[in-house]
């Protein structure tokens, strides 16, 4: 049951989407050849490029030390340090971008500083754009970092220590063996940058995402949107792949490598606290200050929060209603590929990553696509229901490889003496497995909750009329309303989302306390 629902909602619409642009008639072709090849494509994939490559770059540029800070450095409260510094992943991107808007308008900081010529020359920008977005996405690098940086046998950089300093064996040892790790993330954030719709639509920066969302919203030119989508398919499918395979297994296991502990470096813990405190008061402490002060300048924060109330109803219902669908079919699917053979596994892996690489817009576009029809799907299509099918299918890829690396921590010896004594499988799963990896689920609970909470790319494209979410209430009044009410609504879904995330903290020390 839980394959059949991840083929129909996670696999149908962008296989539907492909179909349909990579297809068509005889008489459609050369109108589908003439419009791949013209200048305007041209340009949007000049600036989809800039946009991936420059946030993967400056995201690696702002992750790998930090990685490194956090896996050879005692810092003072090591743990904390960590969960700050990966909050700003969680943050909407667009929440951000509205930061920085704030930040460079005619009251900010920017513009006081160096005058509107900056204002009109990088708020609105391109560099702009790449530079959030690595604020956004940097937390990837890092914990990538950290992880393969702890893989490193200790043994190899104390040989190298007998014949080099230590600034050369971390280039000439240390970052070559976690090179590959560190790639696959940085080819994740490239395109994570290249499908996020939120920010380059708040900044004004033309690139796929957007106009997939203005061909199909703006114009309801179906034939358009659909050709738009296959560079991104086809981009998302390559480098997905490519990151999922440098990976390997490593998705879904995680082991520290054989013999000694990794080399300390400890003669950099002061420049690395350093770092860490910039980098935390950059990607969080200022947008969140900024935020503040343009929502304190609103006449009455309730009388904001009030005229949104349907709005963060249906966010905060269907949230929770996506993150229980999503931890229900993913769980299965997280057990099967614990379970599966290494070659099938790793199979299995880069589909998923591929699946949650693909751009929101595309989603939404092929769920309409495929439910915008007569008889018992159009009975769904225009009703509530669409927004959950969106969390499904945007979240059940990463909520599976989050339970497929929990149900890997389980003995197989366990359910093997569950079946001796006489149990059934479903009796085994229910009382052994899952007991065992209920953080796990948890876990995976409130990041689909959280990155549900935000989603703005396929929900403001299914959504109903009347069944506005947060995302879409706060990005349809930008143009029109005071800033102070928008900051007000997005420190709000700021609040919403760090105190599941913080519940989680919690309920993770007190584990590691017992």
């Amino acid at each position: 049951m839980a394959l059949v629902v991840f083929v129909v909602v996670c696999l149908l619409p962008p296989a539907y989407m492909a179909m349909l642009g990579l297809g068509g008639s005889a008489a459609r072709g050369p109108a589908h050849a003439a419009l791949l090849l013209d200048g305007r494509q041209r340009d949007l994939l000049v600036s989809s490029a800039v946009l991936g490559g420059g946030t993967a770059i400056l995201a690696t540029l702002f992750g790998v030390p930090l990685g490194m800070a956090l896996a050879r450095t005692a810092l003072p409260g090591r743990a904390a340090f960590r969960l700050a510094l990966a909050a700003p992943v969680l943050l909407p991107p667009y929440v951000v971008g509205l930061a920085w808007i704030y930040l460079g308008g005619s009251r900010g900081l920017i513009a006081t500083v160096a005058g509107r010529d900056l204002l009109s020359g990088w708020t609105y920008s391109l560099p702009a754009a790449v530079f959030v977005l690595s604020l956004v996405f940097y937390p990837l690098s890092m914990l990538a970092t950290e992880v393969a940086m702890r893989r490193i046998d200790g043994r190899l950089e104390e040989a190298a220590l007998l014949v080099a300093p230590p600034r050369r064996v971390l280039w000439r040892v240390t970052l070559p063996l976690a090179g590959p790790g560190v790639l696959a993330a940085a080819l994740v954030i490239f395109v994570l940058a290249v499908s996020e719709f939120g920010v380059p639509g708040l900044l004004r920066v033309r690139v796929y995402t957007t106009e997939v969302f203005t061909a199909f919203a703006a114009l309801y030119d179906f034939g358009r949107a659909t050709v738009l989508t296959v560079p991104l398919l086809l981009l998302a499918l390559v480098v997905a792949a490519g990151a999922a395979a440098l990976l390997g297994d490593r998705l879904v296991v995680s082991r520290r490598g054989a013999g000694r502990r990794p080399v300390s470096f400890e003669t950099w813990r002061r420049p690395a606290m350093t770092a860490a405190l910039i980098m935390l008061a950059v990607a969080l402490v200022v947008p969140l200050a900024v935020l503040v002060r343009e929502a304190l300048g609103a006449r009455s924060i309730i009388d904001v929060l009030v005229g949104s109330r349907d709005a963060i109803t249906n966010s905060l219902v269907f949230a929770a209603a996506g993150a229980t669908g999503v931890v229900s079919v993913a769980v299965w699917i997280g057990y099967a590929r614990a379970r599966a053979q290494s070659r099938l596994g790793q199979l299995a892996d880069v589909l998923f990553v591929v699946l949650f690489a693909l751009p929101s817009t595309v989603v939404g576009v092929g769920l309409i696509g495929l439910w915008n029809r007569p008889g018992p799907l159009g009975a769904v299509y225009g009703t509530g229901a669409m927004l959950l099918l969106a969390y499904l299918a945007r979240l059940i890829p990463v909520a599976t490889l989050v339970l497929a690396a929990s149900a890997r921590q389980v003995p197989a010896a366990h359910e093997e003496a569950a079946a001796v004594s006489g149990a059934g499988w479903l009796r085994t799963m229910t009382r052994i497995v899952l007991p065992q990896i209920r953080l796990g689920l948890g876990a995976a609970w409130v990041i689909a909750f959280i990155l549900a909470f935000g989603e703005l790319g396929a929900s403001i494209l299914v959504a109903p009329p009347g069944e506005a979410t947060l995302p879409i209430r706060i990005y349809t009044i930008i143009a029109n309303a005071p800033s102070s009410q928008v900051a007000a609504l997005a420190l709000l879904q700021t609040v919403v989302i760090f105190v599941p995330l913080g519940l989680l903290a919690l309920a993770v020390s007190a584990r590691e306390g017992q």
